[in-house]
């Protein structure tokens, strides 16, 4: 199992960044994905996720309202669009396989 993570970067309060995960390795339109992330504040936090076609879409904690989960069954790809940034949302950002496979992440920082 692979989950390659790309898009983070330093964003300014209140910008946006996209970030994406390449997943191979296993049968990834039969598996729900999710992304979760490690922050300094709150260490490992559940972001979101998706089902296997996209149609049940879940969110947690402050992701709600700013960020969208997508999935392309057939580019095997997890998207987080993620909007109006704070600087509490800074952290790495790991896509992640049920139960328990995690990519390398991508890091994310918020700052002016």
């Amino acid at each position: 199992v692979q989950l390659q993570a790309s898009g983070g970067g330093l964003v300014q309060p209140g910008g946006s960044l996209r970030l994406s995960c390449a997943a191979s390795g296993f049968a990834f339109s039969d598996t729900h994905m999710n992304w979760v992330r490690r922050t300094p504040e709150k260490g490992i936090e559940f972001v979101s996720e998706i089902s296997k076609e996209g149609e049940i879409r879940n969110y947690y904690g402050s992701a709600q309202g700013r960020f969208t989960i997508s999935r392309d069954n057939s580019r095997r790809t997890v998207d987080l669009q993620m909007n109006s940034l704070k600087p509490e949302d800074t952290g790495r950002y790991y896509c992640k396989r049920p139960p328990n496979d995690w990519g390398q992440g991508t890091l994310v920082t918020v700052s002016s």
